[in-house]
Formats: structure tokens, sequence, C-alpha cells
């Protein structure tokens, strides 16, 4: 009822502003005489009509859908919609006159049509206009002055912003802005690297220069906040912009991406703080999907540490495939059941299923893979901590090695199509406990590889993953929640990032290339110095590194590299079909790993019998003797940013 009423008191309005736009037109034509003979004779041909004239540009009007569209988004479009179907109207009156044959000057009709547009098109804008301002906190004089920026004349409070982008994102984000004074922001600059739009105005607001002229901007113009509003930006450009916004002290959010907007409008309301991922400048993930789906689509798949970090996230999308069925495999089985309530919730029609175990016991993995006969095996379960794993090195040992040698071999006996494990970069040249059995455990895939009639089995190695458990951005937020400081082994430690997204798609997609390889590197980009990361960390918290938190350079822990690698230097990467993997050739296995796997005791036996009963430094006297790379570290200790052995003279 009330869209009718509006539509009839619409209709009302527009045959108000017709007839005056005639009249005008008449009194202008004759300049204003309204005694003249001519002016007399004329309107009188015009009153005569009047009703017919109104009607026909009402129907008109009717007929083109000015009476569909919606005030309170009139806009641009409304306006050529209105000029177009003002021009139809004065059309039909000028055909109707002349066939009526009533002389009326051709300059009123041209001069009707131009208020016909300005009254028509007026009364809906500014009904946009008051509508707005109504809705925004009452239509009152401080909103009129909030509108306009002018809050200091009031006693408000605002704060200034600094748009990054002069595209159809920054404006619209501008628009946003000036739209909702409530927000308390006010666009003092614009930044954009396009010298042709240098000193105009967008919206109202300055482009005052370039992308490194962000820190003199924002001390000149007093900049509380930026707002990066370049969505079809690069990872590349968005960390090189975040690079020069982290040199000012302001706030800083930034757009989702195009992929993320394309259900949304820009507005205030989409804007995300700057995350860690911004800094990598790393591009998305392509993958083949065809290539994929072919050997996972309908098949059994079963994710080993399925409730941690990488397995949880191999879990999600490999779902998207549509596997037959996937089965998480986790001794823990906290993570693991919060894994199984999502999964359910996310993919309710996959046939998800968790088995509680441990890759250490062969006996229990050999009752699951009877149960579940899988295709498709993601080997994702091992200790990965390295300072634990260098005080525990027997568990390193049993978890990676024996864990992975029982994976490995049911694989084979139960012919598994395709193995893969996912390796680490510290099982390059390792200088602990950790990747020395990541090391063997790489080994232990060749040698079967090579064997295998059925299996193809293949190793993924990469780098450290963002925000994955225990790994350093959780540990340095979680200090700077406390308070600070943030520590740091060493002032020029790096270490190769991804995030766990991107990692897992890198390794779903190697395993679809696994027949031709049984060793793949992942493309980590530049590796990032841990003090800048720590320094961006304490930044996107909101903090000033050194003032607000601090950093104290600690040192080096035990086992830990300055400069971690991807490929031994015996190995040969060679590029593949997918930009960012590469294939490796890896040396043979060590010929006493090989021994140990040929002899007459089996793997278990020679762990489990032997090796727990040395002690933890005969341990890895015997990792060493299996992975000849292995460099056993001695207690070190650090003078002035150097590492120097404790038994050496100062």
């Amino acid at each position: 009822m009330v869209k009718y009423v509006r539509i009839a008191a619409l209709i009302v309005i527009d045959a108000i502003a017709v007839n005056i736009s005639f009249i005008l037109s008449y009194l202008m034509r004759f300049d204003f005489n309204v005694e003249s003979e001519l002016f007399l004779n004329y309107i009188s041909a015009y009153a005569d009509n009047i009703f017919i004239l109104t009607a026909m540009e009402l129907v008109v009007f009717f007929i083109c859908g000015l009476y569909q569209s919606l005030w309170r988004y009139a806009g641009a479009e409304e306006i050529v919609k209105i000029f177009a179907t003002a021009a139809i109207a004065i059309l039909v009156c000028i055909s109707y006159m002349q066939f009526a044959q009533q002389a009326v000057p051709r300059s009123i009709f041209i001069m009707s049509f131009v208020l016909n547009v300005f009254f028509i098109g007026g009364i809906r804008i500014m009904y946009r206009l008051f509508r707005s301002m109504r809705q925004q906190q009452g239509f009152n004089f401080r909103n009129i002055l909030l509108r306009f920026g002018k809050t200091e004349l009031i006693g408000g409070s605002v704060s200034k912003v600094m748009v990054v982008g002069a595209g159809d994102a920054g404006a619209s984000m501008i628009r946003e802005i000036r739209r909702h004074p409530e927000y308390g922001k006010k666009v003092a600059a614009v930044i954009d690297d396009d010298m042709s739009k240098r000193g105009k105005r967008i919206i109202g607001a300055k482009i005052v220069g370039g992308k490194k002229d962000i820190r003199v901007a924002a001390r000149r113009y007093s900049v509380d906040e930026i707002i990066i509003a370049i969505p079809s930006a690069t990872k590349k450009e968005i960390q090189s912009i975040v690079n020069e916004c982290n040199k000012t002290r302001c706030k800083l959010k930034i757009l989702p991406g195009l992929i993320d907007l394309i259900n949304e409008n820009v507005s205030i309301n989409t804007l995300r703080d700057v995350d860690i991922e911004d800094l990598l400048g790393r591009d998305p993930v392509q993958v083949n999907l065809r290539e994929i789906s072919g050997y996972i689509e309908g098949r059994i798949v079963m994710v080993t540490g399925g409730g941690g970090s990488i397995g949880s996230e191999l879990c999600r999308q490999i779902a998207a495939f549509r596997p037959r069925r996937l089965v998480a495999v986790d001794i823990y089985e906290n993570s693991v059941f919060e894994l199984a309530e999502e999964m359910k919730t996310r993919f309710p029609l996959l046939a998800f299923e968790v088995a509680i175990a441990s890759v250490r016991s062969r006996n229990r993995m050999e009752d699951i893979f009877r149960k579940y006969m899988p295709h498709v095996i993601f080997h994702a379960a091992a200790h990965k901590h390295v300072p634990l794993m260098e005080l525990n090195p027997k568990e390193a040992v049993v978890n990676n090695i024996l864990g992975t040698a029982n994976m490995v071999g049911l694989a084979d006996a139960f012919a598994v199509e395709r193995f893969v494990m996912i390796s680490t970069d510290k099982a390059v040249n390792p200088t602990n406990v950790m990747g020395a059995t990541k090391r063997v455990a790489e080994m232990i895939l060749q040698a079967k590889n090579d064997s295998s009639k059925t299996t193809r089995f293949t190793a993924v190695r990469f780098g450290n993953v963002l925000g994955s458990n225990g790994s350093v951005i959780p540990v340095f937020r979680k200090q700077i929640e406390n308070g600070g400081p943030v520590t740091v082994t060493h002032p020029d430690v790096t270490r190769y990032f991804m995030t766990i997204p991107e990692a897992v798609q890198l390794v779903i997609q190697a395993g679809a290339m696994a027949e031709r390889s049984g060793m793949f590197i992942l493309d980590m980009g530049e590796p990032i110095r841990i003090a800048d990361l720590a320094e961006n960390v304490i930044r996107l918290s909101g903090y000033r590194p050194y003032e607000d938190i601090d950093i104290v350079i600690t040192k080096l822990r035990p086992g830990e590299k300055l400069h971690e690698e991807l490929i031994l230097k015996t190995e040969s990467a060679k590029p593949t079909s997918h930009e960012k993997i590469f294939t490796g050739t890896p040396p043979p296995p060590s010929e006493a790993l090989l021994a140990m796997l040929c002899g007459d005791r089996s793997i278990e036996d020679v762990i489990c019998g032997d090796v727990m009963k040395m002690k933890d430094e005969d341990v890895k006297e015997w990792l060493r003797s299996l992975a000849p790379t292995y460099t056993v570290m001695k207690k070190k200790t650090e003078m002035r940013g150097v590492v120097i052995d404790n038994d050496e003279e100062l």
C-alpha cells in the first residue's frame, strides 16, 4: 500500500513539474511580458491542451520506467534515464501539437525539455539527499557541518584519513566516508602513482602524490589512518605500499581483493586490518583443477596428522575435490574432533571419518588400512618443533622415522596409488634432530619409490608456514599481548615463509605430479629477516617497535641455522609445469640406511630395541650415520652477534 501511495505522490509531483516547466518556458520566451498579445495567444493554446499534454508526458514517464526506480538510490543512471525520457515526452508533445494544428514556438519545447530534466531529476536527487541525511542521526545543522568536514567548528573529533588509490574503489571509499559522518572520518589526502592525476581532486579530495610521498603527506596533513583501496593490486604491490605506510604512525586498513568484493560493494564495513600475509608479496597460487580432480575425485583419501595445522588444511581443501571418502588420522583427539565438527558443517555430503591412532603403531595403522583401503595418502604426521626435538631426539626418531617407515611399508603392501609426505627445508644439510629425522624419512621414501611396483612415493619440501601451531607469528603475538618484549634469536636470522593455504594447495598440486618425481620443492620466494617480521607484527598490532614494544635479541637455539636452505648442494632443482613447484634429484639413500632397511631385523626392532636404549648424544651420532649431511651441533653461545663454540678460545 505504501508503495502505491509513493508512486501516486510522485506522479502528482511530476505533473506539477512538467506544467511549471511549460509555463516557465513561455515566460522566458516572451521575457516575462504577460500582457503581450503573442504571449496570451500562445499560452491560451497551451491551456486548451494542458490536460492532454500532461497526460502524455506522464504516460511516457510510466512506460520508460521512471516510477519503477527507487528514489533513495537515484543517481547518475537515473539522470540519464530522465534525460532520455524527457526527450521522448517532448517529441510526443510536439507531434500532438502539430497534429492538432496548434502553433507553438519551437524554443518553448526546447526550454521545456531542459527544465523537465532539471525539475524531475532534481526532485529525485533532493529526495535521496534528505533521506540520507535524515537517516544519519537526524537532519540537523550538526550533520550538515559534518558532511562538509567542519566538525572543528562544533567541537567534534574527526579522524583524518589518507586513501591510497584514486581508482573506482578509492572513489567509492571516499564517497562512502562522506556519506557517513557518524564514523567520524574525513579524507584529508589521496595517493596515486598515476602522474596524470596529481593535483586533481576526486570526490572533493586532493591527490597529493604517489606511493613514495606517503610518509611526507601523512605528516603534512596530520593523517591518523591510511586506507589502501586498490583491490586489483598484486601482492607485490600491496607489500610495497604497506612498507611505505609502516614508515608512518598511522593506523592501516585495506580493502579486500577483487575476488572477495565480487558480491559486495566497497564500503567502510568491508575494510580489514592488514595481515602479515600482505607483507609476503606473494600472489595467489594457481592450481590445475582438472589435474588435481583426476587423482582425488571419487577416491578414498587418508591424511595423517589430520588435526594439525597442515593436516587440517589438507582436509579442507581435499574435501572441495569430492573424494569418495576422507579419513583423518591423528593421535590427538581434541584437535581432530574440532575438525570433524567443522567438516560436518562445511561439507555435509562428504563421507568424513576420524581414526584416532598413532603412525608409530604398525598394527593399529594396518587395521585402519584394511578398513578403509585408501587410494591416496598425505602423510603430515610428524614432530616438527626444532628446540623440543633437540631435547627429545628419541621421540623424533620414533615419530618421524619409524612412523614414516610404517606408513610407507603399509602403503606399498595395500597398493596405494599415491603417497605424498610433507617434508621441510630443515631436512637440507640438517643441523638439528628434527631436520635429520625428516631427511631420513625422505630417504625411506626414495628407497621404496625405487622398488615399489604399485605406489608412487613423493615428498614435498617447503619452509615455514605462517600461523601454524607453535610458529613464530603466534609466538610474537602472544609476547605482544603480554606487553613484550618480542624475542628474536639473532639480528640476521632469515626464514622462508608461506601461508598455510598456499603451501597446502601446492602440496595437493604436487601430488598430481607424483608420477614424474620423488621429490618436489616449493618456491618460497625471498627469505624474510625475522627481525623485520617482528617489527611488522608489532606495527600491525597497533604499537611502535622499540618504543611501545621492545625487541630483544637472544641467541640461536641448539640446532638452529642463521639461514635455511631448500636444496642440497648435490641436488638440482628443475622447473615443472607449475611455476612454483620444482623437482629435485636428491642423492641416493645412504648405505647405512639401505643396510638397515634390507637387514634381517625390521626397522622397528632397530629403533625400539637399540636406539631407545642409547644416550641422546649417541642417538644423534646414529642419525648422522644414516644421514651423512647431518651436522651435529655442539653447544653454542653468542657474543656480539657471532655464534662461537663454547670449547673454543675467545
